[in-house]
């Protein structure tokens, strides 16, 4: 018995089975006559039994040959039904996370993609981070992703590919009553002494928590212990007032009840976002993701950075090269200069960048 039969030669024989007759079963499939009575020979050697009795009037199926008949016809329909699922046009859905429904970033690539393959189907989910989206992008659980690529355990990077989209602004989330609601921006400074909430215990999201501990380094800014990830905006805000601290988001973060956004400054701190997929992937929605991340990017200068602005160099180099190849420096940022031009910084600690005093002490 051999280990595996070819479909074509199982098909040659139900067409002979259901026709009783080379000539018409031949023309069934488009085949000559010789070439089908060939394949019909060369299964019944492969199987070791013969399947039809030839005579110069009839063609009759011996008992080996009805025996295989019902089982030839349950492996060509499940073959049928394998190619139909990857016909083209017929593609699978495509599964994106999006982190959370309310950051902008993945969501407008993700529409711009939809207007791109209309044909496409491509699903959205909420769940909070790249880090825990990373495994499910590894097992094939996920598709999709946007986050930080250089946050990324490397084990997790090699066998993941990424396409810079955008650097993100960072903002502050601000009860309505802190001091320093009443700022329209907040100089990174400003934050010296306070304690601010970004994702600290969430296992999903340690790339965020990552990046918020480089840019709180050397500049008096305490993160705030751990706490249950609260899911939705009113427990959000509840869990927000109930500590009053502010939380570090990015400048698209939807807005909160009895909260401010206010974007940081001096010097911009960027997050850096990249659309993040399992190397292999092949589909047709990801090649519209990909076309709409490239053109929402150009169109909206995402990957444009702004003059005084701060970025780890691993980041600054994720994003260059799109391969998430870390810097050379450990420790080391990247700030741009007023022209807009990259300089890395010095190593190490950082003294806190000079800027106005806060306007009152926290709560």
């Amino acid at each position: 018995m051999p280990a595996s039969i070819d479909p074509r030669l199982l098909r040659a024989f139900v067409a002979v089975a259901e026709d009783l007759h080379f000539t018409r079963a031949a023309a069934r499939l488009y085949v000559a006559q010789q070439v089908l009575s060939r394949d019909v020979r060369r299964l019944e050697r492969e199987l070791g039994a013969e399947l039809f009795v030839r005579t110069t009037r009839q063609v009759t199926l011996t008992p080996d040959g009805e025996r295989l008949l019902p089982h030839a016809r349950r492996v060509l329909a499940a073959q049928d039904d394998l190619l139909a699922a990857f016909a083209a046009g017929q593609a699978r859905p495509l599964l994106v996370d999006l982190n959370s429904a309310g950051l902008a970033t993945g969501r407008r690539v993700l529409y711009r993609a939809r207007e791109l393959a209309p044909d496409c189907e491509l699903m959205a989910r909420y769940e909070s981070g790249l880090t825990g989206a990373a495994a499910d992008l590894l097992t094939g659980r996920l598709d999709v992703s946007f986050g930080r690529f250089a946050g990324l355990d490397p084990a997790l990077r090699s066998g993941l590919a990424q396409q810079p989209v955008r650097y993100e602004p960072m903002a502050v989330v601000l009860p309505e009553d802190h001091p320093l609601a009443s700022l329209p921006e907040v100089p990174v400074s400003a934050l010296a002494g306070e304690t601010v909430y970004a994702g600290a215990g969430n296992p999903r999201t340690r790339e965020w928590t990552g990046l918020a501990l480089r840019l709180f380094e050397g500049r008096g800014i305490r993160l705030a212990p751990p706490l249950p990830m609260a899911v939705g905006d009113e427990e959000f805000a509840r869990v927000m007032a109930k500590t009053g601290n502010p939380v570090l988001a990015v400048v698209d973060f939807p807005p909160m009840p009895g909260a401010v956004g206010r974007p940081l400054v001096a010097p911009v701190p960027l997050s850096p976002v990249s659309l993040v997929w399992r190397k292999g992937l092949v589909h047709p929605g990801l090649t519209a993701l990909r076309r709409a991340a490239a053109r929402t990017a150009r169109a909206e200068g995402w990957l444009r950075r702004p003059a005084d602005t701060w970025l780890p160099a691993e980041d600054e180099a994720a994003m260059q090269t799109g391969g998430g190849r870390p810097a050379v420096q450990t420790g080391a940022e990247i700030r741009a200069t007023p022209g807009g031009r990259p300089r890395p910084a010095a190593t190490g600690r950082r003294r806190a960048d000079p800027g106005p005093a806060r306007p009152g002490a926290a709560p």
